[in-house]
């Protein structure tokens, strides 16, 4: 038998559980992470189409995608690059072109690819910080997602046994998960300041954080606000069961 005050912790710490999961999701399947602005005559450039072309097609390079973001509107995630580019132009000149986005996405072999002191010049040797922090955005949300998973089954487990305990397991992994979805954050952060350290940007250009690292962001502090939760439950129930069982054998 399960206390209220346990039931009502373990039921809102599964909802928080369930919005941080759903916001993680969002966040690593979108690519508005990070965004660029630039003037509007670089959309209007001869040279536009040229650099959308090769984005979407031309071999993938850190340095000619981030120009091309850079140039272009581009927004970057964790597994998508997109641009904002002029449609297809008739044989006259329109007042105001309609502006396409097109997008492509990082293959699995160009994640676990190196970074370069200098984007785009193998000679200079590989920056093995930026390697790194791109690697770990990459796969710590992952992680932070099994982490959630693998409570959830714990927690189904949990039910049918009947049994509070595993709870504790529960509100350890929901903790992992929260510290991963930070360093999520963390690691995107440090990347793109770094990469700015070792590029130029063209004049005009600005940038800015996205809707979606926000919601990576805010799905943290819901996963630890969960995991205390679950903890809570777990070790108040354990004491109040330890003394009970105290004052039956006294």
């Amino acid at each position: 038998m399960v206390d209220n005050r346990y039931a009502t912790a373990l039921v809102i710490g599964s909802v928080l559980s369930l919005l941080a999961t759903v916001y993680l999701s969002v966040a690593v399947g979108t690519q508005h992470w990070y965004q660029y602005r630039s003037p509007p005559g670089n959309h209007e450039a001869s040279n536009a189409s040229e650099l959308r072309e090769d984005f979407i097609n031309g071999e993938f390079d850190e340095k000619a995608y981030s120009d091309t973001l850079f140039r272009l509107n581009g927004t970057l995630g964790l597994w998508w690059r997109c641009v904002q580019a002029p449609g297809q132009s008739h044989w006259f000149k329109e007042p105001d072109p309609k502006m396409v986005t097109q997008c492509v996405s990082f293959t699995l072999p160009q994640q676990f690819l190196p970074k370069y002191k200098e984007p785009g010049n193998h000679n200079t040797g590989e920056d093995l910080l930026r390697t790194y922090l791109w690697r770990c955005q990459f796969l710590l949300p992952l992680v932070s997602l099994a982490f959630v998973i693998l409570s959830g089954l714990i927690g189904v487990c949990a039910c049918l046994c009947r049994s509070i305990t595993p709870t504790l397991g529960v509100g350890v992994l929901h903790l992992l998960a929260g510290l991963c979805s930070l360093g999520t954050v963390c690691c995107f952060l440090a990347g793109m300041d770094l990469l700015h350290r070792v590029s130029v940007l063209p004049d005009g250009v600005d940038g800015s954080l996205g809707w979606t690292l926000y919601l990576a962001l805010i799905s943290s502090p819901l996963e630890m606000m969960a995991a205390a939760l679950f903890l809570w439950a777990a070790r108040s129930h354990r004491q109040n069961y330890t003394r009970m069982t105290a004052y039956r054998v006294a």
